[in-house]
């Protein structure tokens, strides 16, 4: 089998600790119930005929398992994997030059694939359809067109924002999954279970309070769970008991809800600066010196989700629900945050 990886990794070390806590099979994956059964009947019926499975679009926030579920894709196929960051093709021969080093049944991992621009994803589509790639030779009156035959595969696409796909390129994947955020009890056994493979002793309340913090995240739990290790190896014995996991999401200023310091800031800079809005998104960014779309895609999600701020046509205002968090005093009854 073949592994090929094209995005740059900024920490090898921490990237290598991911992969350790990534899910090898389907019955090591927690949680998505609602995606796990469908997919692994089309699998099983892929082995069964000895075929390809069908392309998959996988659609979510980020840290939701994503790109685990396309390993976990390729592990039950028994095939080969390529992984790429779809802003990172930008010109047709790179995708051409992927697509022709597939194996029969190879599974091709896009991540980010509604950023691919549109000369890269145009190649695709006869690859997708019909597995050929056409390519033209020559320019003018005297070009024609070359058609090579590719073997049959599997693409994998992950996105964040399914609006921005095309719609000739949705309508080509055989299976949509939308992963949903987490329940606790789900994430406190990912977090056990990433324990157990760090080496890592966990009291079970520990666990449930990691993960009650993680944003309904998997990835944000491992993230946090390797930080209160941190703290349990340095400060104490090693074991993280329920005290020394508070003790450090305390110094990593994770609140009850899983706020960090960068969401209460953003709460704060509208009721302290802007009356509790509404305010502008160009006119929150200047204000916290962060670009708009930031604000839009990391912070906010999990405000809005939460209930602490809602986008009106007038700009963004804190609710009563956000104003308590903060320990604000809520506006009279008669007066309108919209």
């Amino acid at each position: 089998m073949s592994e090929t990886f094209l995005t740059p990794t900024i920490k090898p070390e921490d990237d290598d600790i991911e992969r350790s806590l990534r899910p090898r099979n389907l019955g090591e994956f927690v949680g998505q119930e609602r995606i796990k059964e469908p997919l692994a009947i089309s699998l099983q019926a892929a082995q069964g005929r000895e075929e390809a499975l069908d392309h998959v679009l996988l659609v979510g926030p980020p840290g939701l398992g994503k790109t685990s579920l396309a390993f976990i894709v390729r592990e039950e196929l028994g095939v080969g994997i390529r992984c790429i960051a779809g802003p990172a093709l930008e010109r047709k021969g790179d995708m051409a030059a992927i697509l022709t080093s597939l194996e029969p049944r190879d599974v091709l991992f896009i991540d980010e694939i509604h950023r691919l621009n549109h000369a890269v994803e145009e190649i695709l589509y006869p690859a997708l359809e019909d597995f050929r790639l056409d390519i033209i030779v020559g320019q003018g009156p005297a070009a024609r067109t070359l058609t090579l035959d590719l073997p049959h595969f599997t693409l994998v696409g992950a996105t964040t924002r399914t609006g921005l796909l095309t719609t000739p390129l949705r309508d080509r994947f055989g299976m949509t999954f939308r992963l949903d955020y987490y329940c606790v009890d789900d994430l406190a056994t990912i977090v056990r279970r990433s324990a157990h493979i760090l080496g890592v002793e966990i009291e079970p309340e520990a666990a449930t309070e990691i993960a009650a913090r993680s944003r309904g995240t998997p990835r944000i739990a491992n993230r946090i769970l390797r930080r209160v290790r941190d703290v349990a190896e340095v400060r104490h014995q090693g074991a993280v008991t329920m005290a020394i996991a508070r003790e450090a999401l305390k110094l990593l200023e994770v609140d009850e809800v899983g706020l960090e310091h960068t969401d209460r800031e953003l709460l704060r800079a509208i009721v302290e600066r802007f009356d509790g809005g509404p305010v502008g998104l160009s006119t929150l960014a200047v204000a916290l010196g962060e670009e708009p779309d930031t604000i839009e895609d990391v912070y906010e999600p999990y405000l809005l989700q939460l209930g602490f701020i809602q986008r009106t046509n007038r700009g963004r205002i804190v609710t009563k629900s956000g104003l308590a968090h903060l320990g604000a005093p809520a506006p009279p009854d008669d007066v309108s945050l919209f």
